[in-house]
């Protein structure tokens, strides 16, 4: 089996108003800076060798590949089982106001982070059953180097589940905005080479 190489990356920053959120699945676009770290890292990836470029269907995750890919002859595909991990009734508010409003949900997450479902939502569990599978997918599908594009929260369950961590560990894996991972695949499965790698941003 050829070594294959994937790049697993972060979309770049999105407009949260100045207040930490529960994102999810709103589907809100690159900030003017979550743009620039698009670009950096299309940058930084110019030279790479890729064959397949896959993200998230939501814009945010959509616009960083389409920036990534204008120096690679790879298109993208879209994949809806990559998106980010859907938090119901809490999508949107600040984590102030998911505390005032659900403050006995909000206990309970913090007691299981891996299974506690928010109302309407998904679990971090249910989140890594649909990412992983998704994943091993695309491995299966693909040939040579790919690049995805995911969240924080789909990136970590990739990274979990490589890692053999628990998923109530998730948050110690960091993965911020415009962030690069880079795996190697072979005979021997998966090996990790890199890990939350961010890169200034390009000067205007």
């Amino acid at each position: 089996m050829e070594q294959r190489l994937i790049y697993l990356v972060r979309h770049g920053e999105v407009d949260t108003i100045g207040k930490k959120r529960f994102i999810g699945q709103i589907d809100l676009p690159l900030s003017d800076k979550g743009i620039s770290q698009a670009k950096r890292l299309q940058q930084e990836l110019s030279c790479a060798q890729i064959s397949g470029i896959y993200c998230s269907d939501l814009q945010r995750a959509v616009k960083t590949a389409e920036i990534i890919a204008e120096k690679h002859r790879a298109a993208v595909t879209v994949c809806q089982e990559l998106r980010e991990i859907k938090l119901g009734r809490w999508e949107g508010k600040t984590f102030e106001e998911v505390c005032r409003h659900y403050p006995q949900q909000f206990k309970k997450r913090g007691e299981d982070i891996a299974n506690y479902r928010p109302p309407d939502g998904e679990s971090f569990a249910d989140l890594s059953k649909r990412v992983v599978a998704a994943f091993h997918k695309l491995i299966s599908n693909s040939k040579g180097n790919i690049l995805i594009v995911g969240h924080a929260g789909v990136n970590r369950m990739i990274l979990c589940h490589l890692l053999g961590m628990p998923l109530k560990n998730l948050f110690n894996i960091y993965q911020d905005y415009g962030c690069l991972n880079i795996i190697l695949y072979g005979r021997f499965g998966f090996r990790l080479r890199l890990m939350n790698k961010v890169y200034s941003t390009l000067p205007r």
